[in-house]
């Protein structure tokens, strides 16, 4: 799950013990009766309850100060950094497409990688990785508005149409199995809502839906390995009005994850998954008035019946001589938090994915 536009590490992994928190977030912090501790010095954002139950549990580890060298501010850049793992260029392949090619190498699948949301994440796209894309898991498929044997008709002339330009050239190639592709893994995943009955009650807004989405897809046993999905474009981005707006951020966000995880305990099916809950970089220390502005040393967090919970790395200084111009020091590169989700995980040598060897963590059980 990407929380996009930058989440506030600070008023979301709370230094309750330290008066330096509230020494720089004169108007924008959260208050010491209302952190939800975790011990003397750190707290979770109030909102974040139902995760807290998560962690308590020691199913949720808390990835503290992660991200990578000479940080970027910019949302376009820090995400396709993330996204590509390619810090000191513009990449051209998602980390995640590299690794569906290692899982899947002659696309047997084409559900291998499903995203859910709008467009298609960086992450995730490669050449000749086929990857769906998906807005309502109940509503999609191709042409699904007209009567059966009219759509088929209609699907046999779009496969005449896109199965002729194979072999014309790389780039008809490519949309012909592009479009063939769509066609298989739209019939395919039009199947998920049927099998699908449970008792878990989701919210309403777009998180918790797709959530939902997920865990139809991971439960109606497609093959798919990879699945992805992004808060509302930029939601996290709180420049202004950011204590009521993170609140119901982190309210929606922590419902979600909570409902997946029970829908997959009450399947019987949470040894199977392994959830990260990243940002593209954390905000300034020093509040500006109503909200925060980019910065970095942001948070992630992984969650899961394998996952051995609690915090990993130390928390960034706030200590003015130790900030970076203003902002968080990283102190865990985010490619080896991939790397330890791809090796130990999934099985997959991280090092072609991410770009070579980071230092990986212990946070999932043997």
């Amino acid at each position: 799950m990407q929380l996009s536009g930058g989440n506030d590490a600070l008023n979301t992994l709370i230094p309750r013990g330290d008066p330096l928190y509230a020494d720089n977030r004169p108007t924008v912090r959260v208050s010491e009766d209302q952190v939800l501790p975790l011990n003397d010095y750190l707290g979770f954002n109030p909102s974040m309850a139902p995760l807290k139950e998560l962690y308590d549990q020691g199913k949720m580890a808390v990835i503290q100060g992660v991200g990578y060298p000479n940080p970027n501010r910019s949302h376009f850049r820090s995400m396709d950094i993330w996204h590509t793992c390619e810090p000191d260029k513009v990449g051209t392949e998602g980390w995640l497409g590299r690794a569906i090619r290692e899982v899947d190498p002659n696309g047997e699948n084409v559900l291998t990688g499903v995203n859910f949301g709008r467009g298609l994440p960086r992450a995730l796209a490669a050449p000749g990785v086929p990857v769906a894309s998906v807005g309502n898991l109940e509503t999609y498929g191709v042409l699904t508005g007209i009567e059966e044997e009219e759509r088929d008709d209609a699907l046999e002339l779009f496969s005449r149409m896109y199965s002729p330009a194979v072999g014309r050239g790389q780039v008809l190639d490519y949309l012909s199995h592009t479009g063939m592709d769509a066609l298989k893994g739209a019939d395919i995943l039009s199947t998920a809502p049927e099998m699908y009955s449970s008792t878990v009650e989701y919210g309403g807004n777009t998180v918790a839906q797709y959530m939902r989405n997920i865990a139809m897809v991971h439960l109606a046993g497609l093959g798919t390995r990879f699945l992805y999905t992004t808060a509302p474009y930029n939601s996290f981005d709180t420049h202004a009005s950011q204590l009521s707006g993170h609140a119901k951020l982190w309210t929606d966000a922590s419902n979600a994850i909570s409902s997946f995880y029970q829908d997959l305990q009450a399947h019987s099916a949470g040894d199977d998954v392994v959830l990260l809950v990243f940002t593209e970089f954390g905000r300034r220390v020093h509040d500006n008035g109503s909200g925060t502005d980019h910065g970095s040393g942001g948070v992630a967090f992984v969650v899961g019946d394998r996952v051995k919970g609690g915090l990993y790395g130390e928390y960034p200084s706030l200590a003015p001589e130790k900030l970076l111009e203003g902002d968080l020091h990283f102190n865990n590169d985010f490619r080896g938090l991939y790397s330890t989700l791809l090796e130990q995980w999934m099985g997959i040598d991280a090092k072609p994915v991410v770009g070579g060897a980071f230092e990986q963590m212990d946070f999932i059980a043997g």
